[in-house]
């Protein structure tokens, strides 16, 4: 069982590991803390980008000498393959670390997986440790996976036109990119979520997003790399990705119009039908309102709001 001191850890490598968010893909985000022999920390990490050093690597460079016989705290299981980085069950194997405490296991994880392997150089590991914590970063990565597509969030200012882009109206709406690989704006365009965050090659983007239509567009920005994609309000834009139920999360912007008015509700909705309200927050001038698709199928932290 896990103690104190590793839960400790783990969710602060949970915390850490959303610094990843909008960088990482199509890698998942994930962070990682170094305990000494003594239980205390002496390194911390995370992921910051494919083709870069993974968490484990970046915590163990940080802890040093001291990460012999301690305790690595991560919140994916150590990879088992040599790719733009070394295996990181290797790396700490090669630290001297004596146990590795894992939140959730990697569903791509090669051959035997990382934990096998751990073990088999002697090394105690325990899975499972907060895992539905961890899920709160890694649950979108998680389930792109499973569906093979980017996990779809709908952005919009309630107004009295009806569903508009919140990005040109809402400068806090422009939070929910930190969160994203991409977004498709309501007049077509495409774009990374955060210029450059990727890194050079990392994400693939079509040059002409709408004539594909909506499903070939998200398998081919799966493809390319996408995990978390925004669509900029717009009932026009949005139509085919929530008639097809190919929109997970909506964060919908209702403004504020005084403490007595008439309803100025729209033919729509507040939210679309078929989802149920996952959060209500203040923003300047708005009540931010978040939504997730009843699917009754999966119970997921995919949303970038959360």
């Amino acid at each position: 069982m896990a103690s104190h001191l590793e839960l400790q850890a783990m969710r602060r490598a949970i915390a850490l590991s959303a610094h990843g968010l909008a960088s990482t893909s199509p890698n998942p985000p994930v962070g990682c803390v170094i305990l000494d022999a003594a239980g205390q920390p002496v390194g911390e990490g995370y992921h910051a980008r494919k083709g870069e050093a993974h968490a484990e690597g970046n915590a163990l460079l940080a802890a040093g000498a001291a990460a012999k016989g301690g305790t690595a705290v991560v919140t994916l299981e150590p990879c088992n393959h040599v790719g733009h980085a070394p295996a990181c069950r290797q790396l700490l194997i090669d630290a001297g670390i004596a146990r590795v405490v894992i939140a959730v296991i990697d569903p791509t994880s090669r051959g035997e997986g990382g934990v096998a392997e751990l073990r088999k150089a002697g090394v105690s590991v325990e899975t499972g440790v907060l895992a539905e914590e961890a899920m709160f970063v890694l649950g979108g990565w998680r389930t792109a996976l499973t569906l093979n597509r980017p996990i779809v969030t709908l952005v919009y200012a309630e107004t009295a036109e009806g569903r508009m882009s919140a990005f040109n109206r809402i400068p806090s709406s422009r939070d929910l990119l930190l969160s994203a690989d991409a977004v498709l704006y309501a007049d077509g365009h495409l774009e990374e979520a955060i210029p450059r965050s990727h890194g050079p090659g990392m994400i693939h983007l079509p040059e002409d997003p709408i004539r594909l239509g909506h499903r070939d567009l998200l398998k081919t920005l799966h493809t390319g790399g996408v995990r978390r994609l925004l669509l900029d309000g717009g009932s026009d834009l949005a139509a085919p990705f929530l008639a097809a139920a190919l929109v997970d999360h909506v964060v919908a912007y209702l403004p504020d119009r005084g403490p007595s008015a008439s309803p100025g509700i729209s033919e729509q909705g507040l939210i679309p039908d078929g989802f149920y309200l996952t959060g209500i927050d203040r923003v300047p001038r708005y009540v931010k309102v978040s939504a997730a698709r009843n699917d009754g199928e999966r119970q997921d932290h995919l949303s970038p709001s959360s």
